[in-house]
């Protein structure tokens, strides 16, 4: 099983051994775009893995920060009464790159990133080019996600 995430479709599909397609979801990945710079706030390409699953457990809209979950559950209350935060909710699937020089060590290094496959709020998802680099998902769909694939699943970002 491994992962296909589309930046032009903005779509993740996850694919059987024989590559067809199990699920297909909507996601919304980098405003600017491909990149694999730190502090480009793109969405890097190329091979990853996940290689931590945070948030088992945890109820659906659960609020993380720093990975970790902060007992607030997100709902449109919270969301007005912090307009700015970058919500990270539900689970973390976090990535990091196989390619050393492209998206793995030095300045282009996915993982020292903090780039996740996580949920987002869902009246404010949006199947578009959104986020800071992350690939963003609809609550339950990253959810589904999280309990379908194991730690180590190989992860490619590719532009269309």
């Amino acid at each position: 099983m491994r992962i296909e995430i589309n930046l032009r479709r903005q779509t993740l599909s996850v694919l059987d051994d024989a590559g067809q397609s199990v699920r297909v979801y909507p996601v919304s990945t980098a405003v600017n775009g491909p990149g694999e710079q730190a502090g480009s706030y793109c969405t890097p390409r190329g091979r990853h893995i996940v290689r931590a699953k945070i948030g088992a457990g945890q109820p659906l809209g659960a609020v993380f920060r720093a990975r970790r979950p902060t007992g607030e559950v997100y709902s449109p209350e919270l969301g007005e009464a912090e307009p700015e935060r970058d919500w990270i909710l539900t689970r973390i699937l976090w990535l990091s790159g196989k390619e050393p020089g492209f998206n793995r060590l030095g300045g282009c290094d996915t993982m020292r990133r903090y780039i996740y496959i996580h949920g987002t709020p869902d009246e404010q998802f949006e199947q578009a080019p959104r986020s800071h680099g992350c690939i963003r998902m609809r609550n339950a769909d990253v959810a589904e996600l999280y309990d379908l694939v194991p730690p180590y699943t190989e992860v490619d970002i590719v532009e269309g």
